[in-house]
């Protein structure tokens, strides 16, 4: 038959359940913590790039002011060139005469002078103008880039200075009048210095702000210090839905921090930082924390498991293997020991050891009804015949003395106690005719006599309590020549507590009166014991009753004073009847 644990599979032991619930336990606390960790290092990596790329924004603002200062400054210096001032007058007078050849050649020594100043101050644009605004000449690294009929369009004027947006460029650009003074003062022109907002821009604020630039001209992306794949993913459309301050956005799967650093129009600079970039190696760097922290963590709780298990394990293990002692040995008398290191376990085993007394004394109650039964079946059963009164006691008693001279285990003896009183139940089964007949027995009758022991053993072995007393029953009439019934079982064969009661039996017959013969003395019961031991009678047993007969304290006098109401000699062939 499977068990229901064999059904349903070993369980764990009680520490590998412990270890599994506390690394559980710290794998999902360590996993709480990373994700809290990763979050408030993400949030600390925005906050702190928007707070540089503010920090940024101010010193880029104040610096933009300073550099339209200087580039003012600068203008106002050059327009005071008497050279140029002398040049814009003789051109003007001549413009007013129409000499277009000498205009050529005064526009080319304007052009001169520009050139000078150029090659002087290396400007991105250097312009010179009339006073209607239209364009005289101009000069400079990105002269190219300029509108050739001048600057219509202002787009802001400010502390940083004035701006310019075209089509591929973005300019600051500071203006000076050419101021003749003679007498009175006359406006001959304006000079305009500009400064491109160029990728070399782009490059020197990214390296005073630590972000990358990028300017949006018109609706165009001018210059950018991004990688190429980021200035293609990014468009001007997104930087236009930006908040006005600052904003997030996710190109090519990293996340951007983005500040807008100055608009003029449609014209804007932008600074952005990758919230990734610095966010990784602090998340690494939090990570190999959180890595050494959960390892140190699991070892202390692999630790603290191990031997909060064993601490509660262990005295659930000694009672446990107290308990498979118990049960094995079959002594349930022993209470268990209390551990003393659990309450828990030890309260258990308190109400354990309460339950196996109430148990044991149950058991006794009942084996004490068993063998109140049994001795009330065998009082019964010598009740027949009162010449056979007390015999089945007698035989225990007798018996039991036997195995104590044979030194036998006290579970043996209480095999003998009960198995002798109850040797001859099976003659319930036989008539009083027979039973009670003062002479002789037919060989009939005695055959009837000689199923006693089998009927005896039918009748108890629908008793489980009394399963081992059955070979006693059953076999106490075998002899060791193999002569005795009901198997005809020989030596060894038959089981030594049988060939004990089969002595015990025929010393309180030949020592107890009959109907049919009187009793006989204890030693002439001996002899006759003696003179058939090896053949009749166990000679071992014969010896150990020998050696037990003081302890029975049975003295001749009281047995010949039983025996004198009959003749003195009876055949040993009686014997058999008892």
């Amino acid at each position: 038959m499977i068990s229901l644990s064999e059904r349903r599979g070993t369980p764990p032991r009680f520490v590998a359940r412990t270890m599994v619930a506390t690394f559980a336990t710290v794998g999902f606390i360590l996993a709480a913590a990373f994700i809290v960790v990763n979050v408030a290092v993400g949030a600390t990596v925005r906050r702190t790039v928007g707070e540089r790329l503010e920090t940024g924004q101010r010193i880029l603002s104040e610096l933009e002011q300073r550099r339209g200062r200087e580039l003012q400054a600068r203008v106002e210096t050059l327009a005071e060139n008497p050279t140029l001032k002398a040049a814009m007058d003789t051109y003007h007078q001549e413009l007013r005469l129409e000499h277009g050849a000498q205009s050529r050649e005064l526009l080319a020594t304007i052009q001169r002078q520009v050139d000078n100043l150029v090659a002087r101050i290396h400007p991105d644009v250097l312009v010179v103008t009339d006073p209607a605004g239209a364009l005289v000449t101009l000069g400079g690294k990105k002269r190219a880039d300029w509108p050739p009929d001048g600057v219509r369009e202002v787009l802001s004027t400010d502390a940083s200075g004035q701006f310019v947006a075209l089509p591929g460029a973005v300019f600051r650009f500071a203006s000076a009048p050419l101021v003749l003074q003679e007498g009175q003062s006359t406006v001959l022109g304006e000079l305009q210095l500009a400064t491109a907002l160029d990728a070399d821009y782009a490059t020197e604020l990214s390296g005073l702000s630590g972000a990358g630039t990028v300017i949006v001209s018109r609706g165009a992306i001018v210059a950018s210090t991004l990688s190429p794949s980021l200035t293609r993913a990014l468009t001007p459309g997104m930087l236009a839905t930006l908040a006005p301050n600052d904003d997030n956005l996710t190109l090519e799967g990293q996340h951007y921090a983005v500040k807008l650093l100055f608009r003029h129009g449609s014209a804007a600079v932008y600074a952005m930082d990758s919230i990734d970039a610095l966010a990784g190696p602090l998340l690494a760097a939090a990570f190999r924390a959180t890595l050494l922290i959960a390892l140190g963590a699991l070892a202390l709780a692999a630790i603290a498991s191990l031997w909060l298990a064993h601490t509660v394990a262990r005295p659930i293990d000694t009672l446990s293997r107290s308990l498979t002692a118990m049960t094995q040995s079959g002594d349930f008398g022993t209470p268990i020991q209390p551990t003393g290191s659990s309450l828990e376990v030890d309260a258990l085993t308190d109400a354990f050891n309460a339950m196996m007394t109430s148990i044991t004394a149950a058991q006794q109650d009942t084996r004490s009804a068993y063998v109140g039964a049994i001795r009330a079946l065998a009082l019964a059963l010598d009740a027949r015949d009162p010449y056979t009164a007390g015999h089945s006691e007698r035989v225990s008693a007798i018996s039991v003395a036997i195995g104590h001279q044979m030194q036998l285990p006290e579970d043996d003896l209480d095999t003998l106690r009960l198995g002798a009183l109850l040797h001859d139940i099976g003659k319930i089964g036989i008539s009083d005719d027979v039973l009670r007949k003062p002479g002789p027995l037919t060989p009939a009758e005695f055959e009837s006599i000689k199923e006693h022991p089998v009927t005896g053993a039918r009748i108890l072995r629908s008793v489980p309590f009394l399963a081992r007393h059955l070979p006693i029953v059953e076999l106490h009439h075998e002899r060791p020549d193999g002569k005795g019934y009901p198997h005809g079982l020989r030596a060894n064969e038959i089981p030594l507590l049988a060939r004990i009661v089969h002595v015990a039996d025929a010393f309180d017959a030949i020592t107890s009166a009959r109907a049919y013969r009187p009793a006989r003395a204890a030693s002439d019961a001996l002899q006759e014991l003696w003179r058939h031991a090896g053949s009749q009678f166990d000679a071992e047993a014969v010896q150990a009753l020998a050696g037990s007969i003081p302890t029975l304290r049975l003295q001749e006098s009281q047995i010949d004073s039983t025996a004198a109401r009959a003749a003195r000699r009876t055949p040993l062939v009686a014997v058999g009847r008892a």
